[in-house]
């Protein structure tokens, strides 16, 4: 399915991003690896080539999902890499480990400009080209905490239920130009997301909580969202534990799914 087609992949020098861009290249696509860390995402790029890939199908592209300004370069660059986007998987993200009470109003901005703003603006930017083209796939990484709200992870649920509100409505109006839109909501995977994600003074976290360090394996994560991918689902659950269930009873035992979050921690 995706076979010579170009996937712009963000976030993808670690966790779920580079999992996912080793399934892509095992698929045949040609990838833009995008991420903060040039290094990280050149390990990347030759771990694809060790697993067959042609050093001239990926394009490894430095981007601050932050740096608003930078963006309209870095989609040119992209866009001129084959000629055309006809994947974006916004998978850049930042977690949260902290109580409201103690959490700054400063973090919360930071949490929002990595997990919603930046995803929106280079979304709006990559639209246009896909709009030209007749079509395109745009995904973006949320998460189960994309529908329910935990302790320690105001920031981080707000942002994500952000990005599942505002992809659902982009994917009612894209869908009249061939625009085909997924959100991916995985649960808890092991990746360095804990490790990564910030406390409320805006400091790192650091440690690897139990339930990331006991989640699903990330290699298997991205299997079930490339198989997602290739049969066409809007929305892709990925997870193993009992935060998977947590979703079903969101809908159908709201009340009861709101006291077992008060004693998770």
């Amino acid at each position: 399915m995706f076979k010579g087609k170009t996937v712009w992949i963000t976030g993808a020098s670690s966790g779920i991003g580079e999992a996912t861009a080793y399934e892509m290249a095992d698929d045949g696509a040609k990838l833009i690896l995008s991420a903060r860390r040039e290094d990280e995402l050149k390990r990347v790029k030759l771990a694809c080539q060790a697993r067959g890939a042609n050093a001239d199908d990926i394009l490894v592209l430095p981007l601050d999902v932050t740096d608003e300004a930078a963006m309209p370069d870095a989609v040119a660059q992209a866009s001129a890499f084959t000629g055309r986007i006809d994947m974006l998987f916004n998978n850049a993200g930042l977690g949260q480990r902290s109580l409201c009470v103690d959490t700054d109003m400063a973090t919360y901005r930071h949490l929002f400009e990595v997990d919603v703003f930046g995803q929106i603006a280079l979304t709006k930017l990559v639209l246009p080209i896909m709009i030209a083209a007749g079509g395109g796939h745009m995904a973006v990484t949320a998460s189960v905490a994309g529908k329910i709200g935990v302790k320690n992870r105001t920031g981080y649920c707000a942002a994500k239920h952000a990005m599942m509100g505002f992809f659902d409505a982009l994917r009612a109006e894209v869908s009249k130009d061939g625009i085909f839109v997924t959100t991916v909501t995985p649960g808890f995977i092991r990746t360095a997301i804990s490790i990564n994600a910030l406390k409320g003074n805006g400091e790192t976290f650091g440690e690897m909580t139990k339930d990331i360090g006991g989640g699903m394996d990330v290699t298997e994560c991205a299997k079930v969202i490339m198989k997602g991918f290739k049969a066409g689902k809007r929305e892709i659950a990925v997870g193993q534990g009992k935060e998977m269930q947590a979703l079903w009873m969101k809908r159908f035992f709201p009340n009861l799914l709101f006291k077992m979050t008060e004693k998770f921690d």
